[in-house]
């Protein structure tokens, strides 16, 4: 059986529902109708009618209001955990007539916080209204929602009247990136195992080679790149592209995404949360350092570029389906909570070992002290930026 409160949202969804005032003056109406009735007096007939035709009226005008009023959405830029997402609605009159006393309520999601309200005194005819506001997001996620409320009483106030209109929103909120210095493990894994890099770095830095082909000069282009003769043919400064010799193997960042990690002891910190943030701020050290990097979750294989990257991290859940089938068979940093996965690693890898399982069973400090792949044991009360900026051990 439905609740009270349930059957008056489905009436003003549907219908209408009486406010305070309408609500007094239809037990008015009524009285007047019952004491007429008694007394014969036909003033008290006149002041029923009049307040049974001020109802009537008052229950048709709200949802006439609400017609012709359209919602539509701008898109919403990313932001990083931590910082406020701006959302933008406008909301469009599209009658020939002015719309007044208007409430419009964004439902966001819970994850969000609550629905957010704004009143609208007035939108004059064939003409938007534009409302911006601004929500604090904390957590990293894809966030969608699409339903918006508008509400009115107007014009007399007797009656609530709420019709819901469609606006789909995608916000897209990244992980925290935090800002190394160094890392010796990036480093180490750079130097160790990619030809391919070192050859990149070489082709930045010589000003002798195949050239590949000559563009215009581009502010911060080094001098000794500029190729004379074709900038005195063209009366403009040309640039030589040299040819990059390309082989070897690419650094590889792998966050276990398909393991069910476990809640930490305290509930303040999350170690998931902490592997997303640390996979982000080792990406894009390693894009900083001019390495070919990519990223590998369970749920998407391998994968490249800076704004792919973020949304992928953005949107991994731990325990995620696996949608790869193996891990890359080349060395590559490891992400993890699963201490017994760091048997599988191949020669070269490195990896980053969250304690929650460690802390449970004793002797996997000592297993740890064995493998043959170096890495970083992270302690829960230490800053997880300075951790990453450590060298690797043993």
């Amino acid at each position: 059986m439905r609740s009270p409160k349930k059957i008056l949202e489905w009436l003003e969804t549907h219908w209408v529902t009486p406010a305070y005032s309408g609500g007094l003056l239809g037990g008015l109406s009524i009285f007047f109708f019952v004491a007429a009735t008694n007394t014969l007096s036909g003033w008290l007939y006149v002041m029923s009618g009049v307040g049974l035709a001020l109802l009537a009226i008052a229950a048709i005008l709200p949802e006439r209001t609400l017609r012709q009023v359209s919602v539509r959405r701008a898109p919403i830029h990313p932001v990083s955990a931590g910082d406020q997402i701006t959302v933008e609605l406008i909301v469009e009159n599209q009658s020939s007539k002015t719309k007044t006393l208007l409430q419009v309520e964004d439902l966001l999601p819970a994850a969000l916080g609550k629905p957010v309200i704004h009143s609208i005194e007035e939108i004059a005819p064939n003409r938007p209204h534009h409302w911006i506001y601004s929500q604090l997001v904390e957590k990293r996620g894809i966030y969608r929602w699409q339903t918006v409320h508008l509400r009115t009483a107007a014009p007399l106030g007797l009656f609530w009247c709420r019709r819901p209109r469609i606006a789909k929103a995608i916000a897209i909120v990244y992980p925290t990136v935090l800002p190394l210095t160094h890392c010796p493990l990036i480093d180490e894994m750079g130097r160790d195992q990619s030809l391919l890099l070192n050859s990149d770095r070489r082709a930045q830095t010589a000003s002798e080679g195949l050239t590949r082909s000559l563009r215009p000069y581009r502010w911060g282009d080094p001098i000794r790149m500029v190729h004379w003769r074709t900038s005195a043919r063209y009366g403009e400064l040309r640039v030589r592209e040299l040819e990059t010799f390309t082989g070897g193997q690419e650094l590889v960042i792998c966050l276990d995404s398909a393991f069910d990690w476990l809640p930490d002891a305290d509930p303040t910190q999350n170690d998931f949360e902490q592997a997303v943030i640390a996979a982000a701020s080792l990406y894009f050290y390693a894009c900083r350092q001019s390495l070919q990097v990519q990223l590998w979750t369970a749920g998407t294989g391998l994968i490249q570029g800076n704004q792919a990257v973020l949304e992928t991290l953005a949107e991994t859940r731990s325990g995620e389906s696996i949608q790869v089938s193996s891990l890359p068979t080349s060395p590559f940093l490891w992400l993890t909570q699963n201490p017994d996965s760091l048997n599988i690693l191949p020669p070269g890898s490195r990896w980053i070992l969250w304690q929650a399982i460690a802390n449970l069973n004793p002797t996997t400090s000592q297993n740890l002290t064995v493998q043959r792949n170096p890495g970083i044991l992270v302690q829960p009360d230490q800053s997880l930026q300075m951790q990453l900026q450590l060298p690797a051990t043993r």
